[in-house]
């Protein structure tokens, strides 16, 4: 459960990366989407918290590397 849980988390963080016209706004906008994604996927293996670090990690990183 916890490896699908996280394997989720990293393709919706880097789906949702897109989201901004410059690595800055789609750092911060992949990061804050990851985070929520996470927290939603770590609340149904048990801990919000670190599934909200860890997508929003993800998040801010795809975010980053996408940008022009």
């Amino acid at each position: 459960m916890r490896n699908t849980s996280l394997l989720l988390v990293g393709a919706m963080a880097l789906a949702l990366a897109a989201c901004g016209e410059s690595r800055g706004t789609r750092a911060v906008s992949g990061g804050l989407l990851g985070a929520g994604a996470g927290a939603a996927v770590g609340s149904l293996s048990g801990d919000a918290g670190k599934g909200a670090l860890i997508g929003g990690g993800l998040g801010a990183v795809g975010g980053a590397v996408t940008g022009r």
